[in-house]
């Protein structure tokens, strides 16, 4: 029996539009054809032959606009290149922040669920929320539905 050994991104896009605060009108869908392009225009056919086979969105959150991206560990740094050279995804400008790089899907979903409180905290700065208030905030089920969702994923 083989194994097959990946990387996992946890990226985030960071949109650039004057009204950044509002959601990205694109999906996981959209996402995954974004890097497939990506990867042609920079790397060529031979790129994306190499990518293609393993290169896979396991979850995304239009909130917070987090990723979790899985890609076979000898192509890990094509994939890599292609991510952060996208500049837009369904017409939406992005800065691609890539947070964290592990081999397992674990450590990955422990920086995800990290990042994402995060990103919470800084859109409850901005709304300049009591810290009193945060349980009553519309964004706790939130972070209790992505906490579920991000534990869920598996290899």
């Amino acid at each position: 029996m083989v194994r097959f050994k990946n990387r996992w991104f946890l990226v985030e896009f960071i949109t650039v539009s004057p009204e950044s605060s509002q959601q990205p009108s694109f999906d996981s869908k959209q996402l995954y054809s974004a890097v497939r392009q990506s990867v042609i225009s920079n790397f060529g056919d031979t790129g994306w032959g190499a990518v293609g086979m393993s290169l896979t969105i396991k979850y995304f959150s239009p909130t917070t606009n987090i990723c979790i991206i899985r890609v076979a560990r000898d192509q890990h740094k094509l994939a890599w290149g292609a991510i952060t050279l996208l500049t837009s995804v369904n017409g939406v400008r992005i800065i691609p922040n890539v947070v964290h790089v592990s081999g397992t899907i674990k450590h990955t979903q422990l920086a995800a669920i990290k990042h994402n409180r995060e990103i919470i905290s800084r859109f409850r700065a901005r709304a300049k929320n009591p810290a009193a208030y945060h349980a009553q905030d519309s964004y706790e089920p939130y972070l209790v539905q992505s906490t579920r969702e991000i534990e869920v994923l598996q290899e």
